[in-house]
């Protein structure tokens, strides 16, 4: 019951990081109109923050499709219960180092806002908004980890290992 509301929360993870690359071209772009136009629009912040979403959303969806970049020349050789142990013990030392992570960046965003810090530039934007966006998706791909993890506790294949459907079938592997 859990797995399609995972599998939908990946996938408008990757929609949510999509829309952001498109806020950094819209910014860009109204760069470039304004200094045709001899205007100055200062978007340099916005297209910053943007890309801060955009990478921190984009991570979960990633993952979950086998496209982040794994060093598989010790993993590729070993076989069965080996094997099984060492996909574990990487899951499990990467979901330990990302909900760090995670803690650490919703703490930052609620003392940005307790302080009330501004982006030192034109906009002076409050940085816990795009702090907020980025503890989101790295909280995100945290529980990507961790739904990882327990899948391959769970006797299963590592989904990231090959290319796949979200919504495969859950067999254990023999």
């Amino acid at each position: 019951m859990i797995r399609p509301i995972l599998n939908r929360l990946y996938l408008y993870s990757g929609y949510a990081a999509a829309i952001f690359l498109i806020g950094i071209a819209i910014s860009i772009l109204a760069q470039i109109i304004g200094r045709m136009r001899g205007v100055t629009i200062d978007a340099t912040e916005a297209a910053g923050l943007c890309l801060a979403a955009a990478t921190f959303f984009g991570l979960a969806h990633t993952f979950g499709h086998g496209g982040h970049v794994r060093i598989t020349v010790v993993i590729e050789r070993l076989s069965g219960g080996t094997r099984r142990f060492l996909e574990i013990f990487n899951c499990l030392i990467a979901a330990l180092a990302v909900c760090y992570l995670a803690w650490n960046v919703i703490l930052l965003a609620i003392q940005s806002h307790e302080f009330n810090d501004v982006s030192p530039g034109l906009l002076a934007m409050p940085f816990w908004i795009p702090q907020a966006g980025v503890a989101f998706g790295v909280t995100l791909f945290a529980v990507a980890l961790l739904d990882e993890l327990f899948w391959i506790i769970g006797g299963r294949k590592p989904r990231y290992d090959h290319d796949h459907d979200l919504d495969q079938d859950d067999r254990p592997v023999a």
